[in-house]
């Protein structure tokens, strides 16, 4: 899939999970998606876990910002695996993928959820299909808008 803009990497972890851990998953995840860590744009996870030592340091050996969303917010985003066990634990059935969705209109998921003892990434981004594009407008010129632009603020 070609991409429009960089990677979102949502990030879910238990309390105390280290840097090294999530950044090895992160790396595993990029490597299956034919990426690497020049692709990565952010790190996001749940508000709760925005502040821990692991997510935190990943995101800063990574020299990427590190956003978290209320549970509420990741509850609302439409993922593909979402778990009740996370959902009794954190107040949302997914972390990784949601995080890595929200705040992406148009995103899709670059590579789904993976999972080590105690972290789990997902990746995703906006696809270049899914890119808006934009129109150029144009106005037509008169003279008075050419005689605007050449002395602005002279009525004309």
């Amino acid at each position: 899939m070609e991409l429009d803009g960089p990677v979102t990497a949502g990030v879910g972890a238990r309390r105390g999970t280290p840097a090294d851990e999530i950044l090895r998953l992160l790396d595993e995840a990029l490597a299956a998606a034919g990426l690497d860590r020049s692709h990565l744009g952010r790190l996001a996870t749940l508000d709760t876990r925005a502040g821990e030592p692991g997510p935190v340091a990943a995101a800063a050996a990574l020299g990427v910002p590190l956003t978290g969303y209320p549970a509420a917010v990741l509850a609302a985003v439409d993922v593909p695996h979402p778990s009740a066990a996370v959902a009794a634990a954190v107040g949302t059935p997914s972390v990784a993928e949601a995080a890595a969705l929200a705040g992406l209109p148009g995103g899709r998921l670059v590579a789904p959820k993976r999972a080590s003892a105690r972290a789990t990434v997902a990746l995703a981004a906006v696809p270049a299909a899914a890119a808006p594009t934009a129109t150029p407008t144009t106005a037509p010129v008169t003279a008075a808008t050419a005689a605007a632009a050449i002395r602005p603020g002279v009525p004309t």
